[in-house]
């Protein structure tokens, strides 16, 4: 397996490309802010050639690069329907400007081919199985993306902003609800394996093992403590 990550843009979103073998096929993960460089340098790299541009949520910071990415290589977008919108519109999905020095740096809209992502599909992309988990909370239609262990790899999950060492995403966006978000810990997370390494994006990497004894949102939903914390303003 094959995992290179590296942190885009303004907003330090993790980029993922992810193949089964360098010189083979793969999938890009959240392409967002300035992340085209970093993509094609990979690609060039690890002698990949990808498939499909696969996206944990909407916003800004995850899905900027989606157009000329998706365009350079003539492959499809996967987004959950729920966040399709935000593509083409950005600040409504943040409820504010993004600023016009900001915005001249984007490329906004959607790429010729937009495919829907389903709570509980099977991708089979690059000879990988990724696994969809609706998980609102972040967005309404945000997802994460599970990758099952083999061998010696440990099972994957790409949390998008659900999850972070130590912390959650933000719940004060359009769409965001710390409500969701506690049930989207407990329905995705906590079924988890110890052993699942955490790939979020933003910061660095963890495992549920870890976020199960130290992160205070993911042990308040394992007590089943209900809405006692609020939610800290961490990713975009």
């Amino acid at each position: 397996m094959l995992i290179a990550g590296f942190p885009a843009g303004a907003w330090g979103t993790n980029c993922y490309v992810v193949a089964p073998a360098a010189g083979e096929e793969c999938v890009i993960i959240d392409p967002g802010h300035q992340a085209t460089q970093g993509v094609e340098e990979t690609l060039r790299k690890h002698r990949l050639k990808p498939v499909a541009v696969v996206l944990t949520h909407g916003h800004i910071d995850h899905v900027a690069s989606v157009v000329p990415v998706c365009g350079a290589h003539d492959v499809p977008a996967w987004i959950h329907p729920e966040d399709r919108f935000m593509m083409s519109d950005p600040e409504k999905a943040l409820g504010r400007s993004l600023g016009a020095q900001l915005m001249g740096e984007l490329t906004v809209g959607e790429p010729s081919d937009v495919k829907e992502l389903t709570d509980g599909a099977k991708l089979a992309l690059a000879g990988m199985e990724l696994t969809v988990a609706h998980a609102p909370g972040h967005t309404r239609g945000s997802v994460t993306f599970g990758m099952p262990g083999a061998a010696d790899i440990p099972p994957l999950l790409f949390s998008g902003d659900l999850l972070f060492a130590g912390s959650i995403g933000r719940t004060d966006f359009p769409g965001g609800s710390h409500a969701d978000m506690l049930e989207s810990l407990a329905r995705v997370c906590l079924p988890l394996d110890d052993s699942t390494v955490v790939l979020p994006g933003h910061n660095e990497h963890t495992t549920i093992g870890r976020e199960r004894a130290t992160n205070p949102y993911l042990r308040q939903v394992a007590a089943g403590l209900g809405d006692g914390f609020t939610s800290p303003r961490r990713g975009m």
